[in-house]
C-alpha cells in the first residue's frame, strides 16, 4: 500500500509557520521567529490578508524585543496599510499608536525622522496613512503638526504624541 501525501495548502502552511514562529519567539530565538514571518507575508501577501495583518504585528513585537523601533514602526504600519477591513484598519492603527506611545515614553521618536522612504512610497496609495506617516516623521524631527485627519485614531495619536 502506498501512502500520498498531499502538499499542506496555503492556509494549512501559514498556520505551521505561525506555530514555529511562536515556538521560535518563546525561547528567544528572534532571527528564526523572524524568518517565519517572513515567509508568512509572502504567503500571506495577496492570498490570505488577515495571516499578512497579524504576521505584521507579531513581527513589529520582535522588533520591539530586539530594540528596534522604527523597524516596529515600519511593519505596523504595512499591516495597516494591507488591512483586509475597515475594523483591522482601525486595530492596526490603535497598535500602531501603542507602539508610539511606547516610543514616546522612552525619548525615542526621533528615531522616525529618517530612513521613512521607503514606508512612506509603500503606502502611498492610502492618502490618509501617508499624509500620518509623513506626519510622524515631521514630529520626530520636532516640527509642529496638527491633527488633521479623517479618522479621529489618527487624530488621538498625533494630539497624545504632541503632549
Amino acid at each position: 500500500m502506498v501512502i500520498k501525501y498531499e502538499p499542506l495548502n496555503r492556509r494549512e502552511r501559514i498556520v505551521k509557520l505561525f506555530r514555529e514562529a511562536i515556538e521560535a519567539e518563546n525561547v528567544k530565538d528572534l532571527n528564526t521567529a523572524k524568518r517565519k514571518l517572513d515567509k508568512i507575508m509572502e504567503l500571506a501577501k495577496d492570498e490570505e490578508p488577515e495571516f499578512y495583518f497579524e504576521a505584521c504585528f507579531r513581527m513589529a513585537d520582535i522588533f520591539v524585543q530586539e530594540d528596534n523601533y522604527r523597524g516596529a514602526v515600519k511593519c505596523a504600519i504595512r499591516g495597516i496599510y494591507r488591512a483586509p477591513s475597515k475594523d483591522l484598519y482601525r486595530l492596526g492603527i490603535k497598535r500602531l499608536g501603542d507602539l508610539l506611545f511606547i516610543m514616546k515614553k522612552e525619548g525615542r521618536l526621533r528615531e522616525l525622522a529618517g530612513s521613512m522612504e521607503v514606508t512612506l512610497s509603500l503606502v502611498k496609495d492610502d492618502e490618509e496613512l501617508h499624509r500620518f506617516t509623513q506626519a510622524l516623521v515631521r514630529l520626530a524631527k520636532g516640527e509642529n503638526v496638527k491633527p488633521d485627519f479623517s479618522l479621529k485614531e489618527f487624530n488621538e495619536i498625533i494630539e497624545a504624541l504632541k503632549e
